[in-house]
């Protein structure tokens, strides 16, 4: 029996941001929240209380990656390594085409609120419902722009009745898988890597492994963390 329908969900979380709306989405890593236009973007800062100094993320796939982040071979392959053999989230900073085509319809808010210093931050493989909405931007050439569903600085959720009610209060659809993948008792998110100085912005789930694949396969060794983060 099939319990959940991630290609009709993304249909519909689609759908919701075409028209501008805001949804909140299953991921792997943590509950997310998107916004379909820069009005959308702004009330989900509102919502959040989040600085605007601090950018949105993206949902890619591994297409819109090679397309839109400006990276040599290495670094390609690395995120192949890690998303596609290993099956792991991850997240990844690097300088962007702007001029990508995906990025056409956007916002001057919008694309102020999503970048930082040229660069742009993309999720990959966070889970079945991500998979599907990645699959559908990349055929409609529209980002799908967001940030964890919660309050900021109060830690990732990991299940739909544990987002805060201001974040919800916003949202023109929700999605409920129930508890996320990768949910922990330090919320955390997806672990976020520069590609161009392989800083880590976050150590968030899978660090270790993501760590040890870097080192074992790349000769790449990454900055360990000092004290647990709060995502």
């Amino acid at each position: 029996m099939t319990v959940i329908n991630p290609a009709e969900d993304a249909a519909k979380v689609m759908g919701v941001l075409e028209e501008g709306g805001i949804a909140i989405v299953p991921l792997d890593v943590a509950y997310a929240v998107f916004g379909g236009n820069g009005v959308a973007i702004k009330r989900i800062f509102e919502a959040k209380e989040r600085s605007l100094t601090k950018p949105n993320g993206m949902m890619a796939d591994f297409e819109i990656f090679s397309e839109v982040h400006i990276v040599d071979q290495r670094e390609r392959d690395l995120v192949r390594a890690v998303t596609d053999d290993f099956g792991l989230p991850l997240s990844v900073v690097a300088p962007f085409r702007m001029d990508h085509p995906i990025f056409a319809e956007c916002d001057e808010f919008t694309m102020e609120r999503s970048t930082k210093l040229g660069t742009l931050d993309l999720l990959l493989n966070a889970g079945p419902l991500h998979r599907e909405i990645t699959k559908l931007s990349r055929q409609k050439m529209r980002p799908v722009l967001g940030s964890s569903a919660n309050k900021s600085l109060t830690g990732s959720k990991y299940r739909l009745q544990d987002v805060d009610k201001e974040v919800r209060a916003a949202a023109s659809i929700e999605v409920d898988y129930g508890l996320s993948r990768y949910a922990n008792a330090r919320g955390i998110s997806s672990t976020i890597i520069d590609l161009k100085t392989f800083e880590v912005h976050r150590y968030g789930v899978c660090f270790e492994q993501i760590s040890d694949i870097l080192k074992r396969y790349f000769k790449i060794e990454l900055p360990q963390p000092k004290t647990a983060a709060v995502a």
